[in-house]
């Protein structure tokens, strides 16, 4: 019997499925490109990629039933992860061209415009990790990461009251102004870069990630 941690790339049919797949596989994991509900409900882990438009990923996942995984995983403590516009529907919604979408409403948080010289941010960037990420752990502040998005979450923070409940890890980058680039709540993880195209970067994150499950 395998050893390795079962990963299940959601397939709604927004997010490169195959490249994710690929760069979990080369870290070690038993990856499944499908959007079964029960395989996708029992995986160790779940990545749900996601590029294009909020509003159109939106559709896609809950026409494929996605809402109701990430729900109920979550409400379990299954973990889950967000690549991309699959970190920015977490939020609770999402502006594009002044039209106004509901997001899956895990975090509070709107995801508007990046404010910048130049859109999209496409290309290699830094980020500014917690000291005590466990998604960034054995990465340098001077590491890059591959991004493409014109749209992302600002001015956001997630205020705690209860103390027995952990804040949120938010790592930040900056484009024009600063964005969020990764969360870590919890079961929910997510990053607005892609790390299946961050190289050896990108595979140590996901190795990180993977070591959680």
């Amino acid at each position: 019997m395998s050893d390795k941690k079962k990963v299940v790339v959601f397939d709604y049919g927004f997010g490169n499925v195959r490249s994710a797949e690929r760069a979990l596989a080369h870290v070690g994991a038993d990856v499944e490109i499908t959007r079964d509900f029960d395989r996708a409900m029992n995986a160790d882990g779940l990545l749900v990629p996601g590029v294009g438009a909020f509003s159109a990923c939106m559709q896609g996942l809950r026409e494929a039933r996605g809402d109701w995984v990430v729900g109920r995983r979550l409400s379990g403590g299954r973990p889950v992860m967000g690549i991309c516009v699959g970190m920015q529907i977490l939020f609770e919604r999402g502006i594009e061209h002044g039209v106004e979408t509901e997001g899956l409403d895990e975090w509070p948080g709107t995801v508007g415009p990046l404010q910048a010289p130049v859109v999209p941010h496409m290309g290699w960037n830094t980020v500014q990790a917690p000291q005590d990420s466990e998604l960034f752990a054995g990465l340098d502040a001077d590491t890059r990461y591959y991004f493409v998005h014109s749209y992302a979450v600002h001015d956001w923070s997630l205020e705690v009251t209860n103390a027995k409940i952990r804040a949120p890890k938010v790592t930040w980058s900056t484009h024009g102004e600063p964005f969020v680039a990764a969360v870590e709540n919890g079961a929910l993880w997510a990053t607005q870069f892609h790390p299946e195209k961050s190289g050896d970067a990108g595979a140590q994150l996901l190795t990180n990630w993977i070591g959680t499950l």
